[in-house]
């Protein structure tokens, strides 16, 4: 499916630190004045500043995805044709060279699981790209420098030799980033949309010493966008009309990629079909006339979290009819 283009979500949202936040650099610094941990840096709206890498993101997304899946699904993969909903092991890093030698892609992306399906695995990329989280412009950063000791477990005082340390924490600021789905099935994006629910709750965090409180960052959606590149607006008949095909929807629609294609491919990937729900939101033309667009903004009463809402409903039907096939 990587070599067509279906449909792509993009959420606009703003990180903030809710406590004291580290993402490390990966080598200490020449410069005896900076502490001993420092924020990773870049040059960033011309200067140096501190970030969020995506790849941070990506990781603590996709960790916290993974154990949603396990809990509602399984660890392990599933026998025979049964079952299917079931997370990799993230320490089994030879589960999937089995799937590198499979030629066909449709069997690839079938055989992985439900959250490599999305982020992928040593055979098949991921589908999920979250960009770097750059602090936004306007909103002043707050870091400071913290120290810290190691304690000994055994006496409760100071481990010997591993201590004084310093560190630099961001606590204050608004760091701004795009998370990107394509070819997705609705699911998968209420999947998504749990778990940036579960980071605005504190469930899990980003970064340095998390089981020490610290890492919990607010999630605020900006707005969200779902394309179809393949479509076109029939504004007289209300519609999304699919090129070169007869296929159509109402123009309201929140389409998986499994509606893109025909039956027999959907079932090779395992896409589901139907895989639509109605939304109170009319797609509009894309830039340059070509392809449909629907628009989430919180500045109106569609607001990204009906986006994610309806998505996760998708999420909930998708447990159910698996519960039935147990």
């Amino acid at each position: 499916m990587h070599k067509r283009y279906v449909n792509h979500c993009t959420l606009c949202l703003t990180l903030k630190p809710d406590g004291p936040v580290l993402i490390k650099a990966g080598k200490e610094g020449a410069d005896p004045t900076k502490p001993d941990m420092e924020f990773v840096e870049t040059y960033h709206g011309g200067g140096r500043t501190v970030y969020f890498p995506g790849s941070s993101l990506k990781g603590a997304i996709r960790a916290h995805a993974e154990r949603i899946v396990r809990t509602v699904g399984s660890d392990r993969r599933p026998e025979g044709g049964g079952f299917k909903l079931w997370a990799s092991d993230p320490l089994d890093q030879k589960a999937n060279q089995w799937l590198e030698k499979i030629e066909e892609p449709h069997q690839v992306y079938a055989l992985s699981s439900f959250t490599d399906q999305m982020f992928g695995n040593t055979a098949i990329a991921s589908r999920v790209r979250i960009e770097d989280a750059y602090p936004k412009p306007g909103t002043p950063l707050r870091l400071e420098e913290r120290n810290g000791v190691a304690i000994d477990r055994v006496f409760g005082s100071v481990a010997v030799g591993l201590g004084p340390f310093s560190y630099q924490v961001c606590v204050e600021g608004s760091f701004q980033t795009k998370i990107h789905l394509k070819n997705f099935t609705l699911a998968q994006l209420g999947l998504l949309g749990l778990a940036l629910r579960d980071l605005d709750e504190g469930w899990f965090g980003i970064g340095f010493a998390k089981s020490r409180g610290m890492g919990t960052v607010r999630v605020e959606y900006e707005w969200a966008t779902v394309d179809y590149p393949g479509c076109l607006v029939d504004e007289a008949n209300r519609q999304i009309r699919l090129l070169g095909s007869p296929l159509t929807w109402p123009q309201g629609s929140l389409l998986g990629a499994g509606e893109f294609l025909t039956p027999e491919e959907a079932g090779k990937y395992g896409f589901p079909k139907p895989d639509c729900q109605a939304v109170p939101v009319g797609a509009e033309p894309m830039p340059l006339g070509f392809g449909a667009r629907l628009t989430w903004d919180q500045t109106s009463e569609a607001k990204v979290e009906h986006l994610l809402a309806t998505a996760v409903n998708s999420w909930a039907k998708l447990l159910q009819a698996e519960a039935k096939a147990v």
